[in-house]
């Protein structure tokens, strides 16, 4: 029995690996082009629209938590950590944009409603300063209405075209993560 030449069996490995991300690509593409269907409505995309302006740029998440510092004094600091890890997770999602550079959604079926500023999808810095800010300021509140946003901004970048659903959900995992990690010394409010 001959062995195979390493550079052939190296072809094989990256050709498997290709089509892999290949079935996987375009399983994703099936996902967006089945939510913007279900969602092709004008309400779903005005709503869809005005969550992913909402979110820009983490702002209103950060306001949101400034707010919070300057309401309740007696735990600015706790309300500072968390605007803070709300724009932690949104920068640490914009370098781990930088090192994966997976592109957006491209599939010329996919319905493009907003511009973006990067080429580059994967995480959702989205999806990770709203989750970030969900799980933070929930903490903090003692309730978990402010974790209603983070399903309902996940599902705007699909249905805008400019997240694939893995996009989404690593970026809510991230700010997830960082949101509790920020909110581990913050005691609950009773």
């Amino acid at each position: 029995m001959e062995a195979r030449p390493k550079a052939a069996a190296g072809r094989g490995v990256t050709r498997r690996r290709d089509s892999l991300r290949a079935g996987i690509t375009d399983a994703e593409v099936s996902a967006v082009l089945r939510i913007q269907a279900m969602t092709a409505t004008p309400l779903a995309w005005r709503g869809a629209l005005l969550l992913s302006h909402a979110g820009e740029h983490a702002l209103c998440w950060i306001g949101f938590g400034l707010a919070g510092a300057a309401l309740d004094a007696g735990r600015r600091r706790s309300w500072l950590r968390a605007a803070g890890a709300v724009a932690g997770a949104h920068a640490l999602s914009v370098v781990l944009k930088r090192l994966a550079r997976r592109p957006r959604p491209s599939d010329p079926r996919i319905l493009v409603r907003l511009d973006a500023p990067s080429p580059w999808g994967f995480p959702s810095s989205h999806a990770a300063s709203t989750a970030a800010a969900g799980v933070a300021y929930s903490r903090l509140l003692g309730h978990r209405f402010p974790l209603v946003p983070v399903p309902l901004m996940m599902a705007s970048r699909v249905i805008v075209g400019l997240h694939y659903p893995s996009d989404v959900l690593a970026g809510a995992v991230l700010g997830g993560v960082v949101g509790r990690l920020a909110g581990a010394r913050t005691p609950a409010r009773r």
